[in-house]
């Protein structure tokens, strides 16, 4: 069987010596050592200057729009996780969606003005499989109209631009530490700011609100993760350059071996480089891609139809919007296995079995 993600796990024995340490020190969370720690260091692996280490990219996400304090319509991309838009939602804003380029599938820049009300406070876009957005468009828009812009960064752990991270970008980013994603911590995020101020009252916002014992800065949650948690970051973060290269391998591999198929893949960001966190393609028609993926089913090789449905007309709680470019791209498109231990082997088998379907 070959799933379309596994998560990367260090040796044990890595992992051992920090657990060994917890057992000692007998802190467990409240942002013990280690958890401080991961924040040293991934402050200097990314190159960030404020960050931030919580539960999960969602919590991520819901700090960054009550931190700013959002109200009213966030502009946001119907071509992303459900958490991206159920964020807006929860925080008790409208998500007002925009159409995506058919090239990056990121939202369309172009068509973000007309979508602004006086009603807008922010935007919110994802850098779609670690693909950057018009980072700079996005910021010129957002001056003119005064609005605040967040990044869905799930996917773009160690992406830059022009040797800056992407992460440094917007008001605040967010990333995802899910075991399902190229690093990982199994569960957990990050929250990253350019703004000190916003990174303080969101470390307040992270512990309950307390700034001291009994007394309360902020309007607070438990935002807090573990040591268990951080310790696998920081046995992670030792492997991450070989992770990427192993990632960046199979990718080539694909490229190769597919280089016939009626599919393409996404156009990277020109002053950007590919993070290899997925292996999305884009097909001809959405029978031919159908027809792929349960014809890998059937080898016991699993696929994933990511994104689909659009946001913007699968959720109950949000207004249905149509969207021809999202609605078209949703339908078509489909990752393909992509992680650490997948072999040279295994991916030579999934792409002779896409192209027997599309040759027959």
């Amino acid at each position: 069987m070959i799933p379309v993600t596994k998560p990367f796990l260090p040796p044990q024995g890595i992992y051992q010596n920090y657990l060994n340490g917890i057992w000692k020190r007998q802190w467990l969370t409240n942002m013990g050592p280690l958890a401080s720690d991961l924040e040293m260091q991934l402050k200097e692996h990314l190159d960030v200057q404020h960050l931030l280490f919580v539960t999960n990219g969602t919590v991520a996400l819901q700090f960054a729009i009550k931190a700013l304090e959002l109200q009213g319509e966030i502009i946001t991309t119907p071509f992303s996780f459900v958490a991206t838009t159920s964020s807006i939602v929860w925080e008790c804003c409208t998500p007002v969606f925009v159409d995506i380029d058919p090239e990056s599938l990121n939202i369309d820049a172009d068509k973000i003005e007309a979508a602004i009300t006086e009603n807008t406070s922010a935007i919110l876009a994802t850098h779609v499989y670690g693909n950057p957005c018009d980072v700079e468009k996005i910021e010129a828009i957002a001056k003119k109209h005064n609005l605040k812009v967040i990044y869905d960064a799930a996917h773009a752990f160690g992406v830059k631009i022009n040797g800056k991270s992407v992460f440094e970008y917007g008001d605040i980013a967010a990333c995802s530490l899910h075991a399902t994603k190229l690093y990982h911590s199994v569960e957990g995020g990050l929250v990253i700011t350019k703004d000190p101020e916003l990174l303080k009252k969101i470390a307040y916002m992270r512990n309950f609100g307390f700034d001291g014992p009994g007394h309360f800065a902020e309007l607070g949650i438990n935002g807090k993760n573990s040591e268990f948690h951080a310790a696998m970051g920081l046995a992670n973060l030792k492997f991450v350059e070989d992770i990427h290269e192993k990632r960046k391998s199979i990718t080539q591999r694909y490229d190769e071996k597919l280089k016939n198929l009626k599919a393409v893949r996404p156009v990277w960001h020109k002053e950007s480089e590919n993070n290899f966190a997925y292996y999305p393609l884009v097909f001809e028609s959405e029978e031919l891609m159908v027809k792929c993926a349960e014809h890998l089913k059937l080898h016991e090789i699993f696929t994933r139809r990511y994104f689909y449905p659009s946001l913007a007309d699968s959720l109950p709680y949000v207004k249905p919007q149509h969207l021809p470019v999202t609605d078209d791209i949703s339908r078509r498109v489909l990752c393909l296995p992509l992680y650490y231990d997948l072999t040279s082997e295994e991916v030579d088998l999934i792409c002779r079995l896409i192209l027997r379907v599309q040759n027959n």
